[in-house]
Parts: C-alpha cells; structure tokens; sequence
C-alpha cells in the first residue's frame, strides 16, 4: 500500500536508515566542508555556480547535505528529492567515496565534458523524473520548465557544463519523461 503523501518522505528516510547504516541529513550551512566546497565551486565554474549552497542538495558517501530552507520544503518536495539522492548514496557504497570522487569530480575533464559526472546524474535524474511523475502526475512533468531544468543541469555551470549537448539531452529527458508517464500514470 502506498503511503499518503504527508508520509512519503519520513518513509523513505526510514527505509533510507535501514538500507544505508550512518547515514545521515546534514544542514551544508553548518558544514565547514561545504562552505569551502561553495567557494572552490565559484572560482573553477567562473561564477557560474553561485547557488550550490542555497539551492543544491549534495550527497558525499553516506551523508545527504540539505540547504538551510530543507524543513520548509514541502514533503513531496524533498520526497523526490531525496529519491535523487538516494541514488547518490548508492553510487558511492557501489564505487567508494575515493574511486566515485576521482570518477565524479575527474573523468575525463573536470569541466566541459564530464562522461561519469553525466553518467551518475543521469541515473539521479531519471529517478526524480520517476518520483515526480509518481507524486504530481504525468502535467507537471510534461510541463516545459520541468524538463528545461533537467536540460540546463547537465548543459549549463551549475555543475561545470557536464555534459554540453543540448539537443542529446533533449532527447534523453524527453525519452525519460515518457517512460516514467508510462510507469506511473497508466
């Protein structure tokens, strides 16, 4: 049975707990680590990330780091977002912070044309477009804007140009979108 969606996101954290022993939710305001992370992100992206600490949840190993605003979202909200990134932590118990780190941030260029960095959010995104076509059905994921932000994730500085082919990743979002309406809204 599905849970109402008051409760979604407090189940998927429970089931998170389970699955991943240590893992945690953590505030990047609060982290050290973080800050400096935002500050290293501005200079390599010449500005273009300005926002990885207000508007970017980041997952390292076992630990999600959430923006200061993350209690207020709404439930659903952080439900597909945390779907997301569960996708992470699973990324790095698959391939270890050292190796997912190495590929993620490295291989093969650190900007421009990141072939793992593309290929780790994909696998991420096409679980958001899931959930949300699960959670706010087939219209808001068919909605111009929802697919744009995928597209401009991968092709614009946010994460450092990862993959620059507009029209390639169109397409994958489009493809993605269609197969999550399928799965979730027959």
């Amino acid at each position: 049975m599905k849970s109402p969606p008051s409760d979604r996101y407090t189940d998927l954290l429970a089931q998170i707990q389970q699955e991943i022993p240590g893992f945690r939710v953590v505030r990047k305001d609060q982290s050290k680590f973080q800050r400096a992370i935002a500050v290293a992100l501005k200079i390599v992206t010449f500005g273009a990330q300005r926002v990885y600490l207000t508007d970017y949840q980041t997952t390292i190993g076992r630990t999600v780091y959430v923006t200061s605003d993350w209690d207020e979202l709404p439930a659903d909200e952080r439900y597909c977002t945390m779907r997301h990134e569960l996708i992470h932590v699973r990324q790095f118990r698959r391939y270890t912070v050292p190796v997912m780190a190495f590929l993620y941030l490295l291989v093969p260029l650190p900007l421009g044309l990141a072939w793992f960095r593309a290929r780790f959010e994909k696998e991420a995104y096409a679980e958001t477009i899931r959930a949300s076509a699960e959670v706010f059905g087939e219209l808001h994921v068919r909605r111009p804007e929802f697919g744009a932000r995928i597209v401009q994730q991968f092709t614009g500085g946010a994460y450092g140009w990862m993959w620059p082919f507009r029209g390639a990743m169109q397409r994958w979002v489009a493809a993605q979108i269609d197969t999550a309406v399928k799965e979730a809204c027959p």
